[in-house]
């Protein structure tokens, strides 16, 4: 039966041209005495909305005869009866025409321009028998696929015989069914008679879901064959008019099927007719979908049985008849609740050409273009992601007022460039889960809706933009943040913006020339870097480098920049490093380490050191080294100069004291060898020297030295070799001793004062 009644329809629906862009309803039926309404449907182009519009009958030769038409005119046969209107907002006009006649049967075209040459589509009007009573024959319509109760009358005295009811086929009337329980096959499960709750002098013939084939003409019968009491019924049915929808190609419709409050608790499903016995299921609420419409189709239940489908992306092989349709498993059947759709797919199309898939590569970004209809600049603007739920679902991501899913934070934005009818959304931090389907979506018209698939290349390609992806900048500070673009964009603009749910504001940059973080790339590859300067607290949160062409957003790449206050002693995201000189370290080696340091003043101890509010003060008595950050660079002159005068005083009164020490020194040196003391000593301790080296070239066995310090060195040489001595068995502190150590000391306290300037305040 399901094959049957699936066939009944597609022999009622044949295959419609698609050549022209005007569309509009193939068959037309109607009675006498009825109306008619013709829709036809249009290309949405300016001149379309304005040029002439007409309704007009085939003759024999093929001539088109004008009926009515949008400047005004009508025919005298059409006066009073007839009304032509243009709906430009929807791209069309409908032609609506009323007592209605037999003669009116006939071939139309609606059309646009003039009737001998325009845009034109065919349209069949029958028009049949109306309704009544006619040459002792009852005239009952009925629609395809519903239920039609036809009342037979009869005579009082046959109330107790038997009831029947036959068709009439050429000169024989086949039965369909009695009261006694008959039931022609062909009517199994669909007709009944029913006398319980009539009159004496009616009973009721009753067929269920119709069919074309049961149009004709029956016989309602009281008694035998040879009874006269009999009433003739003709009963027409009416092929159904389908419900039309107009897209075009790369667009967007929604089929809204309404199918009656008693089927809201029952399985929903939209099929598509096809060219054999079957109709295919698109998508159903039990979570069956077609792969022809993966990624493109939703189906949202409504109340009272209602529900609606929305497909995007159309194609030409979209077109054709569809339906809406509830049952218990979720497919057609006989006798199941249906509306009919036709869909027309116009190829001439005014939807910008966009890609429909796009591709990116892990950590990387896209740049996906929507369109809308440039006439609705205004309108909001949306991006979701479609998910193979049961329905199907969209799931919103950002919008054009700045609402942004919490997964998307820092990595998603919608821009309104490049304008006149398409919108751009960024998405970068690219991982594997971000395939699939998303969908660009408006708050105006719907049928500029579109999808787009994104894909991610595996591989080893990698992103083309090159910058960190965690940085940390210090409050007060200077913070420079680099961006690496290769060659390929050399001609494109260069932007650092920071990121918000209202988008991503552009910030100013500086050029710092070639970049070296690209292989086989000549000098036009080059280095973006945005600076924030001083770094404030505020200034957290997610920055993107990215290249633009005129209105056209490429490529992005996001880093993210926290900011931390320095604190005293440590900071918060590295552990302090303490410059101070080991014991028996050059003093140089730790000098060399507090360069571009920042120094305390020892005058100040850690109970007694003022605090400023301010991110220029450092930790107790050591200075806190960042090796990653620029900060040393951006230090004020202010802060300079209260660094290095300090510094410069202590080192001057160093040397005043050690000046002293070696005077004293001198003064009292007597003897000493320059065997043990050829370094650190003066031109003059040389000079005394020739006279011991002589005694020692003399002979002499032994020679004691006493120190201005009141210690004692004994030294003994030998007569073979005079410039040799032996070493001291238990040598003693010299004053040349206790002066190094002396001024080891010093430094070492120099350096130690050169840890605690830092926290010292600016003003020196």
């Amino acid at each position: 039966m399901k094959l049957l009644f699936l066939t009944c329809l597609l022999a009622v629906f044949p295959v419609v041209s698609m050549k022209s862009p005007i569309f509009g309803p193939q068959e037309v039926s109607s009675v006498e005495g009825g109306s008619a309404s013709i829709t036809c449907y249009y290309p949405a182009t300016s001149v379309n909305r304005h040029t002439r519009k007409y309704w007009c009958r085939q003759g024999a030769k093929g001539r088109c005869t004008t009926l009515i038409s949008s400047e005004g005119y009508i025919s005298k046969d059409y006066e009073g009866r007839a009304k032509l209107t243009n709906f430009p907002e929807n791209s069309t006009f409908v032609v609506n025409i009323g007592h209605l006649t037999q003669n009116d049967s006939g071939r139309y075209k609606c059309g646009l321009g003039i009737s001998s040459r325009g845009l034109n589509f065919d349209v069949s009007l029958e028009v049949g028998q109306g309704p009544g009573v006619g040459d002792d024959t009852e005239v009952y319509i009925a629609d395809l696929g519903g239920t039609v109760t036809i009342n037979c009358p009869f005579k009082s005295e046959n109330s107790e015989k038997r009831k029947s009811v036959c068709k009439k086929t050429g000169q024989l009337c086949v039965l369909v069914t009695d009261s006694s329980g008959y039931v022609n096959p062909n009517y199994s499960n669909r007709t009944d008679i029913d006398i319980d709750g009539t009159s004496q002098v009616t009973f009721s013939f009753i067929i269920k879901r119709i069919q074309l084939s049961d149009a004709g003409i029956y016989v309602c019968q009281a008694g035998d064959d040879s009874s006269n009491d009999k009433h003739n019924v003709d009963l027409q049915v009416l092929k159904p008019e389908p419900e039309l929808l107009y897209g075009d190609l790369r667009g967007s419709v929604t089929f809204d099927c309404a199918l009656g409050s008693e089927v809201a608790d029952v399985s929903k499903f939209l099929c598509r007719m096809s060219k054999g016995e079957d109709c295919d299921v698109v998508i159903n609420t039990l979570g069956k979908k077609s792969k022809d419409f993966e990624g493109r189709i939703l189906l949202t239940p409504r109340s009272q049985g209602f529900f609606s489908v929305h497909i995007t992306g159309l194609r030409k092989e979209d077109a054709g008849y569809y339906l809406c349709g509830a049952h218990s498993d979720g497919q057609p059947h006989e006798g199941s609740p249906t509306q009919i759709w036709q869909l027309f797919v116009n190829e001439e199309t005014t939807m910008p050409q966009s890609p429909s898939v796009v591709k990116g590569v892990v950590g990387g970004s896209v740049a996906v273009l929507c369109p809308y209809n440039p006439k609705e600049t205004d309108s909001l603007k949306y991006w979701c992601r479609w998910e193979d739920t049961q329905n199907g679902r969209c799931q919103q991501l950002v919008e054009s007022e700045g609402l942004v899913n919490e997964q998307y934070e820092g990595r998603l934005a919608l821009y309104k460039e490049p304008g006149n009818g398409t919108y751009t959304v960024l998405l970068n931090q690219l991982t594997n889960e971000d395939a699939g389907f998303y969908w660009c979506l408006t708050s105006g018209d719907t049928r500029w809706r579109s999808t787009v698939e994104l894909k991610i290349v595996e591989g080893k390609r990698e992103p083309s933009l090159k910058a960190p992806k965690n940085v940390t900048a210090w409050v007060g500070e200077t913070f420079k943040l680099p961006c690496h673009f290769p060659c390929k964009y050399y001609s494109y603009e260069k932007y650092w913006c920071k990121w918000s749910n209202k988008g991503c504001k552009t910030l100013p940059t500086q050029d710092d020339g070639p970049s070296q973080a690209f292989v086989n790339c000549d000098q036009k590859s080059q280095i973006i870097s945005l600076t924030l300067s001083p770094v404030a607290k505020e200034d957290e949160g997610w920055y993107w480098c990215g290249v633009k062409e005129g209105h056209r957003y490429g490529e992005t790449m996001a880093v993210y920049v926290a900011v931390e206050e320095r604190v005293r002693g440590k900071s918060l995201r590295a552990r302090p490093t303490q410059v101070r000189a080991a014991p028996g370290e050059e003093v140089e080696s730790s000098v060399r380490k507090t360069e571009n340091k920042v120094i305390q003043d020892p005058r100040l101890s850690v109970e007694d050191r003022p605090v400023k509010d301010t991110g220029d003060l450092a930790g107790e008595s050591r200075a806190s080294v960042d090796t990653d950050s620029s900060a040393g660079q951006g230090r004020s002159s202010k802060v300079l100069v209260s660094t290095l005068v300090p510094l410069g005083l202590v080192l001057a009164l160093g040397a005043v004291v050690v000046g002293v020490l070696r005077a004293r020194h001198r003064k009292n040196v007597d003897r000493i060898s320059v065997r043990s003391y050829r370094t650190d000593i003066s031109m003059s301790d040389f000079e005394n020297s020739r006279e011991f080296g002589a005694n020692d070239n003399m002979g002499a066995s032994q020679v004691t030295q006493e120190t201005s310090l009141g210690g004692k060195d004994e030294f003994s040489a030998t007569t073979g070799n005079t410039m040799e001595t032996e070493e001291p068995k238990k040598p003693k502190r010299s004053s040349k001793e206790e002066a190094d150590m002396a001024y080891t000391a010093f430094l070492l306290q120099t350096n130690n004062m050169a840890a605690d300037i830092q926290g010292a305040p600016s003003e020196a």
